[in-house]
């Protein structure tokens, strides 16, 4: 398959399309996981762990069903209107859970705290909804199927840059707007959150984790108004042949139920569906329990890896998908499943070791932990991100990635319900040794996630038809083999 040489041109607006686009996407997550560093930041006073663990089911299954009407409807009015859709309903979501912890703070507002987040954060996670599907159906005509790897690695950052925000910064913001500050404690982020918020004031200011994501996603709202394009004909280039396969013979968009039927019967998305399920169970059986098991347990505030939780799942995420999306153009041709298999194998290594280390030393599980986080968002990235429209096509991309992407939501719900019923409360939460089940419950998982990518080794996207001779504006694009 050949790979088109882009003009510096078409380089620079394609980075001015996605990357607004990207930085939006971040923030998304800032404002879907901002609960999790509710949770972790005010414990049971807020909700308890099964409370949190059925408001996030209850969210990701939102989520995951949304697809089934997002996707078709991101593939009919394109990816830059649905981008704007879903980051709107988003901001809007979450300023009303914001004034809903002011109001019953501030105003003597009375209402069941539980009962309306489920509902508030339902409804975010369906716009939230939307992000994945227009990222992934903008891409498509931008990339080529040979570069696309590269672009999971983009899309990989993009995530490790929302949890960076959504943890680091959320507790932050929480640090910097208590009732009584402590700033001979704060960080480098709390000192910058605190030139900014309101603190000190006699009351906890909570409501400033849903307002900060609302005010930054209208910012890159309006710049995506401005900027973003759904293909390079849009922004004054040439459209070209991107090499990617179709569920479509001739490659035209298909009604959803057609597109779920080509899904489930195709031999390769078939089975992504099933990897990314389990990716959904381990990527937040780790990224959400983790921060609380160190704030039960008591060493959040004294390990480097609790402490700087978004830091350290940022690093680990820019490192799985940098060597995900690399060695998948560079040495396995642009197959997506070898990666995803190798670190499949990482995944269900570290989930023993860290099952029998969680007791002993700090480093042993917090290393095993780290390199899960690592495999997880690359294979999430390179699979979601990538392999659905390299299989799928542009035209179906939105169903495609929304199908895959539910399955992993679909995933989250099933593990956020049984780990908030299997892990300790009260008293044992507080020996570790108690919590031996919560990584145990994720290693099967792991299994059956790499014996997948084993089936689908070879796996490569079938060329549906030769390249056009010109691809971009300016100097005819060279192609190089």
């Amino acid at each position: 398959m050949e790979l088109p040489r882009h003009s510096a041109d078409y380089r620079f607006r394609r980075l001015l399309n996605w990357f607004p686009m990207g930085l939006a996407y971040a923030f998304l997550y800032m404002g879907r996981y901002n609960l999790t560093v509710a949770k972790s930041a005010f414990g049971d006073a807020l909700m308890t762990k099964a409370q949190f663990g059925t408001i996030f089911a209850v969210g990701a299954w939102v989520y995951g069903v949304s697809f089934l009407v997002t996707g078709p409807l991101t593939d009919k009015v394109g990816g830059r209107s649905a981008m704007l859709i879903g980051t709107l309903g988003s901001l809007l979501v979450n300023a009303v859970m914001g004034l809903a912890l002011y109001g019953s703070t501030n105003w003597g507002w009375s209402f069941n705290l539980v009962a309306m987040f489920t509902l508030l954060y339902a409804a975010n996670m369906h716009f939230q909804s939307y992000g994945a599907v227009a990222i992934v159906t903008v891409k498509a005509p931008w990339f080529h199927v040979r570069e696309r790897g590269t672009f999971s690695t983009m899309f990989g950052i993009m995530i490790a840059s929302g949890i960076l925000f959504a943890f680091d910064w959320g507790f932050a913001i929480v640090e910097a707007t208590r009732a009584a500050l402590k700033p001979e404690k704060f960080g480098v982020w709390a000192k910058i959150a605190s030139k900014l918020l309101p603190g000190g004031t006699g009351v906890d200011g909570n409501w400033w984790l849903f307002f900060a994501p609302a005010i930054l996603l209208a910012i890159t709202w309006v710049v995506m108004y401005v900027y973003l394009c759904d293909s390079p004909s849009q922004a004054g280039f040439k459209d070209f042949d991107t090499g990617e396969e179709a569920i479509s013979h001739d490659g035209k968009r298909l009604p959803i139920k057609e597109v779920f039927a080509k899904i489930i019967t195709h031999p390769v998305l078939m089975v992504v569906c099933g990897i990314e399920f389990c990716s959904g169970i381990l990527r937040n059986g780790i990224m959400h329990w983790y921060p609380l098991f160190a704030r039960e347990v008591g060493f959040s505030k004294q390990f480097w890896v609790s402490q700087n939780w978004g830091m350290t799942l940022f690093i680990a995420g820019v490192a799985g998908s940098i060597l995900t999306g690399w060695a998948s153009d560079k040495l396995f041709q642009s197959r997506r499943a070898p990666m995803a298999g190798v670190l499949y194998g990482v995944l269900g290594v570290c989930a023993l070791i860290m099952a029998f280390t969680l007791d002993k030393n700090l480093w042993w599980a917090g290393a095993a932990v780290i390199l899960m986080s690592m495999a997880v968002i690359g294979v999430h990235g390179i699979l979601s991100g990538t392999s659905t429209t390299d299989f799928g096509g542009a035209k179906n991309a939105g169903a495609a990635v929304g199908i895959v992407d539910g399955m992993v939501y679909l995933g989250t719900g099933l593990q956020s319900v049984i780990i908030g019923a299997i892990t300790p409360t009260g008293e044992l939460a507080k020996d570790p040794k108690n919590w031996f089940w919560w990584p145990v419950f994720l290693v099967p998982f792991a299994l059956i996630g790499f014996a997948l990518s084993l089936k689908i080794w070879n796996a490569a996207p079938k060329k549906r038809q030769a390249p056009s001779a010109q691809l971009v504006k300016g100097k005819d694009s060279e192609l190089q083999p």
